[in-house]
């Protein structure tokens, strides 16, 4: 991760940012009142130069916040959308909090409506179908940095317990994802059988566990441990292997088969 200077902010803002936008602002004001004309408002001229920065050198050098900026210019056109950015990184705790946020929590912020709530949300559903591309249609097991990736994006937010399965066919690839368990914030019921009778269904030869702990602490519990024990002898009778039992908590996504649990 690279280090920030002692003038930077949590969302990459820094003073000299600020104050660069306020000249600029001010200098392009100044010439248009003494055209006789209306003065633009200020946040226009900025919002055309972050998105001359995107277009021109990709957007990879700015600020989350300016990122962030360019995307709510686009369905709140009629507001300084800086502040707004910046509230929602502090709020959710960054970009990957933001896009998880759930819409009713986005509108508490003020200026964000239904309109831009529904665009947030839209963007995360992309985002999480796009890490899900890079799993399908190709071996699971050898693709595993990808598998972590999209399970942490879908579950790292979540504020209840979600318990998913992935079944897998003989060839290792991704037959479905589904969820066949929700819950509370520390527990999510979960049925072997029903696990066993779905794989079944899809003609699964495998299948791999994953679950969210939204403590953020991915350390797996007993009655994890205990689940796992009662799916792998369900899946058995089935003669259908479990392949791991992810758990997804704050950072990355733990492995109950590498930690010796399966």
């Amino acid at each position: 991760m690279t280090g920030r200077g002692p003038n930077v902010g949590r969302d990459g803002s820094s003073a000299d940012d600020d104050a660069r936008d306020r000249a600029a602002d001010a200098s392009r004001q100044g010439a248009s009142t003494d055209r006789g004309k209306t003065p633009t408002r200020h946040f226009h001229g900025h919002r055309e130069r972050l998105r001359a920065r995107v277009l021109g050198a990709g957007g990879e050098s700015m600020a989350d916040y300016e990122l962030l900026e360019t995307l709510l210019g686009a369905f709140i056109p009629r507001r300084d959308v800086k502040p707004i950015a910046k509230a929602l990184l502090e709020r959710f705790g960054g970009v990957s909090g933001v896009f998880a946020a759930h819409p009713e929590r986005l509108m508490e912020i003020d200026g964000v409506g239904e309109v831009a709530a529904a665009y947030i949300r839209t963007t995360h559903v992309l985002f999480q179908r796009a890490a899900g591309d890079a799993v399908r249609d190709r071996p699971v097991i050898s693709n595993w940095a990808a598998l972590l990736a999209y399970v942490r994006m879908v579950l790292r937010h979540a504020p209840a317990e979600q318990f998913r399965v992935l079944f897998l066919d003989r060839k290792n690839q991704l037959i479905s994802d589904e969820v066949l368990g929700r819950g509370t914030v520390d527990h999510a019921p979960v049925y072997p059988r029903e696990i066993a009778r779905r794989a079944l269904e899809l003609s699964a030869s495998s299948v791999i566990l994953v679950h969210n702990h939204p403590s953020g602490d991915a350390t797996p519990s007993r009655a994890d441990v205990e689940i796992t024990r009662e799916v792998i002898k369900a899946l058995a009778a089935l003669d259908i292997n479990l392949h791991d039992h992810l758990i997804v908590g704050r950072s990355e996504p733990l492995s109950m088969k590498a930690k010796g649990l399966i």
